[in-house]
């Protein structure tokens, strides 16, 4: 059996390194993305991806121009990306280096890096680029519980899969016109209230490209700030396609690595896998699972997203003991938690 990729992704890296070539020789440069990178006192994982952009866009009136057509969805998924480029990352005592892959996503994890529990931040640059400056949330070795939350119809209302419905959230509608899911942010607050030092990481099978999109919505509608887990839309090295249970699943997995003593409150809708992921990932790991909360969507919503109103099941298999709590939106789901969850 050949070990080559599969044919779409070498042509994908094919037509990245001719455009990577012809933007060069247009004069454009190196320019880190940085992600939220998350990790304990002994590691963090740093996240970013590495890209080319005009000379232009590092003026005050190019900023300012960026700034806008951002704010069109369609903008976000125009990138030029820089296949294997070299980097180097400071985290706190800590230096790295490490190249991208074929997307120019960068997923490193530094060691011995001295920081202390809560946000601080590191820099990664390139030999081409200026450091650019992210986030970390380093997560104290006394903490115990956390939110793992979806995306998209869990804090968002996105209607998702429905492709023209889909295309048009994603590609054509300016962000701020987009809406949160009622209550959900003070349901996490009200949540986090208890839980002093508690993460909040975002697990959503959209594509990275809307990193900074979501980053402002979140902090718009009040949702907490924490590090996403999202994918990068297109093939695979063994398929057209990527897989979002089981990005969800490999993620959820890293966590339980990562982290083997936190206990995770798992958000997410009935609309597509998320009661089927959770219930599997409940039932394999009871240890590392405080509760599942579903937010239910609407019939309309249940039929955009799925064509039918029969909402999807938690796994029969769940373990006994993890509640389980529904609601229309983050109101009724806070009502619901009061008792159940454990607290601090």
């Amino acid at each position: 059996m050949s070990n080559r990729p599969f044919i779409a992704a070498r042509i994908e890296v094919r037509f990245d390194r001719v455009a990577e070539r012809f933007f060069r020789a247009l004069g454009w440069q190196e320019r880190v993305i940085p992600y939220t990178a998350y990790g304990d006192e002994s590691f963090v994982r740093v996240l970013g991806r590495v890209v080319l952009t005009p000379k232009f866009s590092n003026t005050h009136l190019g900023k300012a121009a960026e700034s806008f057509l951002y704010r069109r969805g369609w903008r976000n998924f125009f990138t030029a990306v820089c296949v294997h480029a070299r980097y180097t990352i400071r985290v706190g005592d800590a230096e790295a280096t490490g190249t991208t892959d074929r997307g120019g996503y960068i997923d490193h994890r530094v060691r011995g890096h001295g920081l202390e529990p809560g946000w601080q931040t590191a820099q990664v640059r390139t030999a081409y680029s200026p450091a650019s400056t992210m986030p970390v949330q380093v997560i104290g070795s006394g903490v115990r519980f956390g939110i793992v939350s979806d995306i998209d119809d869990t804090i968002l209302t996105t209607m998702l899969p429905r492709p023209m419905v889909a295309a048009w959230n994603s590609f054509v509608r300016i962000e701020a016109t987009r809406q949160a899911v009622p209550g959900m942010a003070q349901f996490y607050r009200e949540v986090l209230r208890h839980h002093p030092g508690a993460p909040v990481i975002y697990l959503s099978t959209g594509a990275w490209n809307t990193h900074g999109f979501l980053s402002r919505f979140i902090a718009r509608h009040r949702y907490p700030v924490g590090p996403m887990l999202l994918t990068d839309w297109g093939p695979t090295n063994t398929g057209w396609f990527r897989s979002g249970p089981e990005h969800k699943r490999a993620a959820l997995l890293q966590l339980v690595v990562d982290f083997p003593r936190v206990r995770w409150l798992l958000v997410g809708d009935d609309g597509q896998h998320d009661p089927e992921v959770y219930g599997e990932f409940a039932s394999a790991n009871p240890g590392n699972v405080a509760g599942i909360a579903i937010r239910q969507l609407t019939p309309a919503e249940q039929i955009l997203a799925h064509g039918t109103i029969e909402p999807l099941p938690v796994e029969a298999e769940q373990p006994a003991g993890i509640p389980v709590i529904r609601a229309e939106d983050g109101r009724g789901l806070q009502r619901q938690a009061a008792g159940l969850l454990p607290r601090d």
